[in-house]
């Protein structure tokens, strides 16, 4: 028997990078996105659908089928963005995935599409509303703990803040998360609300329930295979925002 549509699950969109990827003989540019992403999504409900940078254009016709955007980790948002000079230390340019994750969250937030933005995701999303970026924490705040290299994700204690839709998701005042960054939110942008610190007063996490639900968190919550609830929360409100959109075209 075929499911009925409204019976679906939530169908969510993740960014991708462009790489250089090797597979046999071939050695092309290549969508590329660690699997734990995609099971976060599948794990707790949903449906990924990959989105690697394209024409910013096609950003609109991209979201109009989603119920939920993730937006993912990667390279340094250029600064350029934000009105400052480049850090020697900021990785290069990657102007084409800046431009479209741009357009997509710009698109997500003008139909009210629910986001997950995670560590660049936050950090782009914080430039698209306004804000700024501190380039390199160890030299701002005087600390390696947030990225210690290889390849290997720190651990860090992070506080939600109370009386937050993130302290909802949660359920827990204090969090061991996973990070890999050296970058952090400098000024939060405009309507972005502040939901968890860690204890050198860096904003780790903000939401925003104004123009739909948005949550972005600067550490990796893909990593921790035994705790989907971001994810979980994603699907949730996807899934409500699917239903909702079905009823208005009744």
């Amino acid at each position: 028997m075929v499911s009925n549509v409204s019976d679906r699950a939530p169908i969510i969109g993740v960014t991708t990078y462009l790489e250089r990827a090797q597979q046999g003989v071939w050695d092309v540019r290549a969508a590329f996105l660690p699997e734990q992403y995609l099971t976060g999504v599948t794990a707790s409900g949903g449906i990924a659908l990959l989105l690697p940078p394209q024409d910013p254009d096609a950003a609109d016709a991209a979201v109009a089928g989603m119920d939920g955007l993730v937006l993912s980790g990667g390279a340094d948002v250029a600064p350029e963005l934000y009105g400052e000079a480049r850090h020697p230390l900021t990785d290069p340019a990657r102007d084409d995935r800046d431009a479209w994750e741009m357009a997509l969250f710009r698109a997500a937030e003008r139909r009210r599409i629910p986001v997950l933005a995670i560590c660049r995701g936050l950090q782009l999303v914080n430039v698209a509303r306004g804000g700024t970026l501190q380039q390199h924490l160890p030299e701002s705040l005087g600390t390696e703990k947030y990225r210690i290299g290889g390849g290997v994700f720190a651990e860090n204690a992070v506080g939600i803040s109370e009386e937050t839709p993130l302290a909802d998701i949660i359920g827990e005042s204090e969090v061991s998360v996973h990070s890999y960054h050296h970058q952090g939110i400098g000024r939060l942008g405009d309507g972005l609300v502040a939901a968890a610190h860690s204890d050198d007063g860096l904003v780790q996490a903000f939401v925003d329930t104004s123009a739909g639900h948005l949550v972005g968190v600067q550490w990796h919550p893909e990593e921790n295979a035994e705790d989907r609830r971001l994810f979980a929360d994603l699907v949730t409100q996807a899934r409500a925002f699917a239903a909702q959109r079905r009823e208005s075209v009744r």
